[in-house]
């Protein structure tokens, strides 16, 4: 019987998230596919590992067995891969990053300003647009993104902590309606709505004991901005849905008040994202140590970057691009 490493990963994946939605982010897939993964797993070792309903995941007494033994050997594969990283050139040059306002505001500008102390001879450009752009097009050598807006032919590891929305309001909002018992009651509420600079509207997401729900709120304000939704919930204007690390201070204070905290797990990581490497170029110049974020510098997620593309290690959070594609792009010296 031979199992491929990747199919353990999958397995380990759907393991430690427990949630086939959460590991299908991690890995880049839908959903679907990490199920029929899963299948093909145990059908070809004859067991069950998962049991999986539509309220919950669970690992049968082998799968647990299986995730416990294969857990240290792919770490200790990451730590083996992390020790060649001491191999490489020292880090130089440019990189340019794209990134919605809250994506920088809670995960990436931590990560570059620790970067940047341990690397002084590196340079970063981090340019703030909300919209999903063409970013070999527009000369970025990476983008930042919730899991759930990664494009077929990006590649992308999770990298910081896993956020969690909040559904906000107004004191005095309150004391005019009734605080919302399940995500459907949004309906009859008034909603302040997010729109993308794509012109779609965002549908607020919940979660909980296995059932999602994406409701299309209502409501009398639109706007593209998070800190002026806050800014209006504030005002009383409605319901606002943002970052739970938003409002955190303001609930504290009791200036906002929460609902449906149940309803709103936690959600994907952001991602680092860059079109799919090209072949390993003879000579190509390389940019490592742009690293995972909650972890130090020495972190096993380490990006390799060429002057042709972007090149990966084996582990690490940025992958690559077409060879040569965005050569006239890049500032990046050995």
């Amino acid at each position: 019987m031979r199992i491929d490493p990747s199919d353990l990963a999958t397995f380990l994946a759907i393991a430690r998230h427990r949630s086939f939605r959460a590991a299908a982010t991690e890995l880049g897939v839908t959903p679907s596919a990490l199920s029929h993964g899963l299948r093909n797993i145990e059908e070809r070792l004859g067991l069950r590992l998962v049991n999986r309903t539509t309220r919950s995941v669970a690992l049968t007494e082998a799968g647990e067995r299986l995730f416990a033994r294969i857990t240290p050997a792919f770490r200790d594969i990451d730590d083996a891969l992390e020790d060649l990283n001491n191999f490489r050139g020292k880090p130089a040059g440019t990189l340019r990053f794209t990134a919605a306002r809250q994506s920088a505001q809670l995960v990436l500008l931590p990560i570059v300003t620790r970067f940047l102390k341990a690397f002084p001879d590196v340079s970063v450009e981090v340019v703030i647009n909300d919209a999903l752009i063409d970013m070999v097009a527009a000369g970025f050598d990476a983008g930042v993104r919730f899991g759930e807006t990664i494009a077929a032919d990006m590649i992308a590891v999770p990298i910081g902590p896993r956020h969690r929305f909040a559904v906000v309001g107004a004191p005095a909002f309150f004391k005019a309606h009734k605080p919302p018992a399940t995500p459907r009651d949004l309906k009859g509420l008034p909603c302040i709505r997010y729109r993308f600079t794509s012109g779609a509207l965002y549908h607020w997401e919940f979660e909980r004991g296995g059932i999602e729900l994406a409701i299309d709120v209502t409501g009398p304000l639109t706007m593209n901005d998070q800190d002026l939704m806050v800014d209006a919930a504030l005002d009383g204007v409605g319901l606002a849905y943002v970052f739970e690390q938003q409002v955190d201070a303001l609930l504290a204070k009791r200036r906002l008040v929460r609902v449906l905290a149940d309803w709103c797990p936690n959600l994907s990581r952001l991602l680092p994202l860059l079109p799919k490497p090209p072949p390993i170029a003879v000579g190509a110049t390389r940019v490592r140590g742009f690293y995972e974020g909650r972890r130090s510098i020495r972190s096993r997620h380490v990006a390799a970057m060429t002057g042709q593309g972007s090149l990966p290690s084996p582990h690490s959070s940025l992958a690559g691009t077409e060879a040569g594609r965005v050569a006239s792009n890049r500032n990046i010296t050995s």
